[in-house]
């Protein structure tokens, strides 16, 4: 049986992953959810959310079982778990994004998002970013529309409700990352057709410049986890029962 390390994106928390969790876990698999510094019920203060920190907190938790995980990272925590896979990748089995950034080693999300597949996603055009150091908001509406827009109101009131204000440090912060050894390590992605958050567009290019082991295409949009939850763990659920073979550069 596998082991899965689910990481959130912007905004989010562990709570995210409570319609995928149980199924994953009925298959008999291990499953550990973790909330970023600042997302969730963590209440990191703002100059401590960093890039760095919040790899930390996913190697932490890799660290926390002796079995290799398949890392999962959704949206920003794409970012994150990039970082972490290259800061402990002896810990991973595999890397899975989720409708997620996949960034070279000095990238950014930021400068991702100034890709021109990018343009005319619904998150760049409603973000607010105010403070010192900076804190990006988005308004419930703007994130109806732009996250949850194949959701029903139920569920977008739902996650809406849990959602917080996101540290911008993060974003701005390029990935320090071997690419060597991320290379060694097989990746997969669950492309959102859907999407106004995070372009197919701009999935499809960073799918182009990081080759996958296969690509999943979910008729979703932001939040697959909500929208098209059987579809997500079923392609989890797949990419447990293929056999991984790693070796760190």
């Amino acid at each position: 049986m596998a082991r899965f390390v689910l990481v959130h994106g912007a905004f989010g928390g562990a709570w995210c992953w409570e319609p995928v969790t149980g199924p994953l876990e009925e298959a008999g698999h291990t499953v550990d959810t973790l909330d970023l510094p600042g997302g969730g019920t963590d209440h990191t203060p703002v100059a401590g959310i960093t890039l760095a920190s919040c790899a930390k907190r996913v190697c932490d938790v890799l660290a926390s079982r002796p079995e290799r995980a398949m890392l999962v990272g959704y949206s920003m925590g794409g970012v994150v778990v990039t970082q972490a896979a290259s800061n402990c990748p002896e810990h991973v089995a595999s890397l899975v994004f989720v409708a997620a950034f996949m960034p070279a080693n000095g990238q950014s999300l930021l400068d991702m998002t100034h890709l021109p597949e990018a343009e005319g996603d619904l998150i760049q055009a409603n973000i607010v970013i105010q403070g010192e150091p900076p804190v990006a908001t988005l308004s419930a509406e703007a994130t109806a529309a732009a996250v949850y827009n194949d959701c029903t109101s139920e569920q977008t009131a739902w996650a809406v409700a849990r959602r917080r204000p996101q540290a911008v440090a993060p974003y701005v912060t390029p990935v320090e990352v071997d690419e060597a050894t991320l290379a060694s390590i097989p990746r997969y992605f669950m492309l959102t057709a859907r999407d106004q958050a995070m372009m197919p567009a701009l999935q499809r290019r960073m799918i182009r410049e990081h080759p996958c082991e296969r690509v999943f295409e979910l008729d979703a949009d932001h939040a697959p986890f909500l929208s098209a939850t059987d579809e997500l763990v079923q392609a989890l659920l797949e990419i447990a029962g293929e056999p991984v073979e790693m070796s760190v550069a």
